[in-house]
């Protein structure tokens, strides 16, 4: 049984408010810690945008790259590591490493993300110490 719901049978939960999240980037929220004990939401990276450098102190992250050209992931203490994912691709953050990501392009990224914690928000803590080591 899901404990939030009280239901043990699967349900349907709609999409909720757009929203701009700490880190810059605009999100659909779908389960949270209102509907579900999980979260999963659709992320919407603007075309030649980036969101700010940041950590997820208490929680894992995983996307799905739905649609878009490319968008560069940047990671690590220093993000010092960098990868091109493009429509089709699936990326995964770990808790506590520093991470953004950049679309240069003129098409919006959209993004299917799941986070293990459902009140993803509380703990991002952005490193604006960080953001200019990314072009």
């Amino acid at each position: 049984m899901d404990s939030s719901t009280g239901t043990t049978v699967g349900s349907v939960v709609r999409a909720g408010d757009r929203y701009r999240g700490k880190q810059g980037l605009d999100y659909t929220p779908g389960q949270n810690a209102q509907t579900v004990d999980a979260l999963t939401r659709l992320g919407h990276d603007r075309a030649r945008g980036r969101i700010q450098a940041h950590v997820h102190e208490r929680h894992e992250s995983a996307f799905y790259f739905v649609s878009g050209d490319e968008a560069e992931l940047w990671a690590g203490k220093e993000l010092q590591h960098h990868a091109i994912a493009h429509a089709g691709d699936y990326l995964y953050i770990p808790a506590r490493v520093a991470h953004m990501a950049v679309n240069h392009t003129p098409t919006p990224a959209i993004f299917v993300g799941a986070r293990s914690d459902p009140n993803e928000q509380e703990s991002v803590v952005l490193r604006p110490d960080l953001d200019a080591r990314v072009p």
